[in-house]
Formats: structure tokens, C-alpha cells, sequence
């Protein structure tokens, strides 16, 4: 957790004041529990509300240090610098309670505020991407699969499908965040002995929080386990969105790219560069997050009732992993709401390879009239290796030399490459007729493709 990729509310959940607040909480109303159940005086609850009921400045926190540096344990320093403030009545505070009710408990309040933040964070991405969705819905581009043209879709249908898995992202980081909510107050080895489960029900109420099931003395670290693996798939999302975004980027693509500010320089030798480093920054925020899951998982292990092999893990994995998918779903956010996008240049690419877009339709249009599909397959095929070797690719010539025949020549001035050499083709013309495909194909190409871009947009944002 460093600085510039920090923001302050997410921060301040993992600061010490706000940790040692929680601690007070915690141990006060389980002092207010305690006390209706004559365990301990009324008096003495109120004492510990009004004596150490003081913020937790810089003093107090160094205080704290210096009573573990010398104690070596935070909790017992923790309730010695309060018992400064208390008095007398501070013998009364961690009644029948044990480290792990404040430790685990405080954790499940820090991470249900995080899980909160976050899941503001992603509401605002989803206000962006459908705006930006919406906007581009009609905006026509070449599909990819492993990167190389397959059919056309829009830019609006490419941000509705990541819109799409970010409000499942949403539903994932709400449960992960129920999941995580439990209080645990149960003494050693969870079993109640020595502290009523009133108390627990009590502390659990007051902080917002369900009681844990089963304690064991500590709460059960699968729980702790599916909230870090919801948030690296959150950070999956984004670094999945970020990818697009960087290979839309680059100079021979361009269909979109990162807003680049008046003054901003994209190299320190290039001055022409124009770098995607929004998102390469979020592709590198999201392996951080992810690191966080198998440490996790391997929390849930842990010797009988308890250890504290998860402690230090937990004390680096919940800040970092919080604090930086915050940062990231924000800068999506930013980067999205200002992306800069060339409709013209989609437009451009979608048509450099003379219509081989269209060969799955050419094969179905074989199919359904009479032609076997292996048959139609060849057929298609064969035109559209022609159709590469037209703009110089022949894979039969990996010397990387071809020479266009008379035909391909010929083919150079349509504007469908594909569609004059199917119409050429002895076969085709025999399946369909001489003019047949050509009518089938007159002004509604993209369009065939493109059709039921508002029943797509229905089921992702509803009915407008």
C-alpha cells in the first residue's frame, strides 16, 4: 500500500486510529452487554465510555507502540493504554473475551467498510460504461477471435458485454462482503465459557455484523478466502476491459485510445508517442489483487482451534488488495468516461480484408440450398484464400513473395474482394444462380450482422 496508488477513504479504513476505534468499540459495547447481565457493574461500562472514549491521536497510537515493543503483544498494549484512561473500572473490559474476538471481529468491520467503497466504486464505473455503451451502440467494428477478423459487432456491444460482467462483479463483491460481516466474541477456543453469547449477539448488533456460526476462537478463514477471490475477479474484469482498450491503442488498430492532455508527453526519447499507460498501469494494479488469493486460500488451514500463521498475511493482503482494486476501478472509471473513439477508423479496419467477414454467411447460404457443408466449406475456403493472397498473403508461398494473377487483379477494384471472386466461382453460380449472392449482399452487410444489437442491449440494461 504506497501513496500513488492509494486514496484516502480506503486508506483511513486500515490506519492505525481507525483499527484501535474499532478495537474500543468492541470491548466497550461488550462492556455495556457484560454490565445487563450483571457480570460486571453499569457504573463500570459507563466509565469505559467516558473515559476512553478519546480519539486516537498520534500520542495514543505511540503510546501503544511503546507498550508492545516492550510486551510484545498488540492487544495487551492496546488494553494497558486504555486501562491510562479508564482507571479502576478498566479490569472490567475483555471479560471472558480473548485476542481473537477484537482481532477477527475489528477485520470484518474494515473489510465490510472496504466492501463498501468498492461496491460505490463500481456502481460509478457502471453509470460510465452504459453511457459510453449507449453511445457507441450503432458504431460498427470488426470482431476478433485469436486476434484476427471474424465478424462485425459494434463498440457499444463490446462495452454492454463488459457492463454486463461488472454488474455480476457487483453481486459477487455483495455477497463476498455478507460473507465476511460475522462478529465473533466466544473466548478461547470459541466455546463460550467463560463469556455469554449474549455478549457476542450484543457486539455483533452494535458493529453491524451477523454472528459467526461456529468460532473455534477465530472465525473460519474460508469466509476471508472468498472475499479476496471475489476481488481478484473483479480485477480480472478490469484488466480484461484494459487489454481491449491497449490493443485498440496501438498505432496499425486505432480505434480507440486514452484521453492524451494538452502538455502531456507519452516518451522521454519519442516525442510522437502516445502510450496506453492508463491501462497497462491497471494491468499491472490487477496482478497485485489477484497475488492476494492464494495466500488466502491458505489461510483456511489453520493448527486445531487456532494459530496465527494468517495474522501476518492478513495485515498486508487486506490493505493492499483493497486499497489498490479501489484505485484501479476508479482510474477505470476515469480513463472510460474520457476514451477516445475513432468510429471512422473501425469502419476502416472492419473493411480491410474485402468482405471475408461474410464467409460464415456465404457458407450457410450454400448449405440451405442444396450444397453439403463440407462442399460449401471448400467452396468458401477456397475464395477467401484468394482473397488473402489478393492482399499478399499466400501461405503458399512462405518466402513471403506473391504475384497476383489477372483475377485478383481484377478483384482489386471492387469493394468486396470476397464477393467478386464468389461470383466467379463455377460452383457457386451452379448452388445459386449468377446475380443471387450479389442481391443477397447489396447494402446490408454490416447490417446482417449488426441487427440485434437492441435485443443485446435489452437484456444487459433492460427496456429503455
Amino acid at each position: 500500500m504506497i501513496p500513488r496508488y492509494s486514496r484516502p477513504d480506503m486508506a483511513a479504513i486500515w490506519e492505525p486510529a481507525n483499527k484501535f476505534r474499532i478495537w474500543y468499540e468492541i470491548e466497550a459495547h461488550a462492556c455495556d452487554a457484560q454490565a445487563a447481565l450483571g457480570v460486571i457493574t453499569k457504573e463500570a461500562a459507563k466509565a469505559v465510555w467516558a473515559n476512553g472514549n478519546k480519539p486516537y491521536t498520534p500520542d495514543r497510537i505511540a503510546r501503544i507502540d511503546e507498550i508492545e515493543r516492550e510486551i510484545h503483544h498488540d492487544v495487551i498494549a492496546f488494553l494497558t493504554e486504555l486501562a491510562e484512561h479508564v482507571g479502576d473500572e478498566a479490569r472490567f473490559v475483555h471479560q471472558g473475551m480473548t485476542s481473537s474476538d477484537v482481532l477477527d471481529t475489528c477485520l470484518a468491520v474494515q473489510m465490510t467498510e472496504a466492501a463498501d467503497i468498492l461496491l460505490a466504486d463500481v456502481d460509478a464505473l457502471l453509470v460510465v460504461m452504459e453511457r459510453r455503451a449507449r453511445e457507441h451502440k450503432d458504431h460498427v467494428c470488426i470482431g476478433r477471435s485469436h486476434g484476427i477478423h471474424a465478424e462485425p459487432t459494434t463498440f457499444g456491444i463490446k462495452l454492454a458485454g463488459h457492463y454486463a460482467e461488472f454488474k455480476r462483479n457487483r453481486d459477487r463483491l455483495a455477497a463476498a462482503r455478507e460473507e465476511v460481516a460475522t462478529c465473533a466474541i466466544s473466548g478461547a477456543v470459541g466455546t463460550f465459557a467463560n463469556i455469554d453469547p449474549a455478549v457476542e449477539a450484543h457486539v455483533a448488533e452494535k458493529m453491524g455484523l451477523a454472528i459467526e456460526t461456529v468460532s473455534t476462537q477465530v472465525i473460519p478463514r474460508d469466509r476471508h478466502a472468498a472475499f479476496f477471490s471475489t476481488l481478484a475477479i473483479v480485477a480480472g474484469g478490469i484488466e480484461r476491459l484494459a487489454t481491449e482498450i491497449r490493443h485498440l491503442q496501438r498505432s496499425e488498430v486505432r480505434e480507440a485510445q486514452e484521453f492524451f492532455a494538452k502538455g502531456q508527453k507519452g516518451s522521454s526519447a519519442m516525442p510522437h508517442k502516445r502510450n496506453p499507460i492508463l491501462t497497462e498501469n491497471l494491468t499491472g494494479l490487477a496482478r497485485i489483487v489477484r497475488m492476494a488469493v492464494v495466500p488466502a486460500l491458505e489461510n483456511i488451514t489453520l493448527w486445531h482451534e487456532r494459530d496465527i500463521s494468517h495474522s501476518s498475511v492478513e495485515r498486508m493482503i487486506a490493505p493492499d488488495s483493497t486499497v489498490t482494486l479501489d484505485f484501479a476501478l476508479a482510474r477505470m472509471t476515469s480513463m472510460l468516461d474520457k476514451l477516445v473513439v475513432y468510429p471512422a477508423s473501425m469502419l476502416e479496419n472492419l473493411q480491410q480484408f474485402g468482405g471475408l467477414h461474410d464467409s460464415q454467411r456465404v457458407l450457410l447460404i450454400l448449405t440451405q440450398n442444396g450444397v453439403s457443408r463440407e462442399v460449401a466449406y471448400a467452396i468458401v475456403q477456397r475464395n477467401a484464400m484468394k482473397v488473402w493472397r489478393s492482399y499478399g498473403i499466400d501461405p503458399d508461398n512462405p518466402d513471403g513473395t506473391v504475384e497476383p494473377t489477372p483475377e485478383d487483379k481484377d478483384a482489386a477494384g471492387h469493394e468486396s474482394r470476397f464477393l467478386f471472386y464468389l461470383t466467379h466461382d463455377e460452383e457457386v453460380a451452379e448452388a445459386l444462380g449468377a446475380d443471387k449472392l450479389a442481391e443477397m449482399f447489396e447494402g446490408q452487410s454490416t447490417a446482417f450482422h449488426t441487427k440485434h444489437a437492441d435485443t443485446i442491449f435489452e437484456r444487459v440494461f433492460g427496456k429503455a
